[in-house]
């Protein structure tokens, strides 16, 4: 009751996964990324610990399709689990078990791996990896968006969608964007919303990890100042810059 897309921008090296489900937060659960690692999603009668596995198993120096070995062939019950795998240098891989939930499959190609289960249409998969790879020149976030969308127009699941994630990790040890909506009756739609706001402010909120300083001047003349001369909401004008 899945479907999902890991991926790699190749201009950017940036790597990210993106996922839709029936069930409740399924980004908490079930996609994972690591900066100079790669992206996974471990779905389909979930076991969240394959997600640390694989990216571990890329860590220490194995690809997408390697580390997707490894764990395949000591994760227990593992016929029930389907996962998707992306690494930070490109590789790709896929698994679909034999005891995956309904209409189960996955398809992949250098930098990107798709998978869906439960699904309305077997091109669910097929349509998000075409979605990804058809707008190489965009920003990976809405590339990982565009598949998800393309996936729930090519039918989706058989059940309504009810959550949906997003991760993008780049350089910094911790995922630049987390976004997830987990619980709605359009979390796709939500979740593209969200990108969008998050999109502009991202880079601010690592700046405000990394050079703190810069950040505080920066909230002192548009937020600080301002308030204390009356004025009724300096706070939007900060908010609107990520600060």
């Amino acid at each position: 009751m899945t479907f999902s897309l890991v991926g790699r921008c190749e201009r950017t090296g940036v790597v990210g996964a993106v996922i839709a489900s029936a069930s409740m937060a399924v980004a908490a659960r079930c996609a994972a990324v690591r900066a100079g690692v790669g992206a996974v999603c471990s779905q389909s009668t979930t076991d969240p610990r394959l997600r640390i596995a694989l990216l571990d198993a890329m860590a220490a120096g194995q690809g997408a399709d390697g580390a997707l070995a490894a764990v395949v062939g000591q994760a227990p019950d593992v016929a029930y689990r389907q996962l998707a795998v992306a690494d930070a240098a490109g590789g790709s891989a896929g698994y679909t078990g034999e005891l995956a939930l309904g209409e189960a499959c996955h398809v992949h190609l250098a930098g990107a791996a798709a998978a869906g289960n439960l699904l309305a249409a077997r091109e669910v998969p097929a349509a998000m990896l075409a979605a990804f790879t058809g707008a190489a020149d965009e920003e990976l976030g809405d590339r990982l968006v565009a598949a998800l969308r393309a996936g729930l127009a090519a039918g989706g699941e058989v059940t309504p969608v009810r959550s949906a994630g997003l991760l993008i990790a780049d350089t910094e040890p911790w995922p630049v964007t987390d976004l997830r909506v987990d619980w709605d009756d359009d979390p796709v739609g939500r979740l593209a919303a969200l990108w969008q706001a998050w999109r502009p402010q991202a880079a601010l909120y690592v700046q405000r990890a990394l050079h703190p300083a810069e950040v505080s001047e920066l909230c002192a003349r548009l937020w600080v100042a301002p308030y204390h001369r009356g004025e009724s909401n300096p706070r939007a004008r900060a908010g609107a810059r990520g600060l």
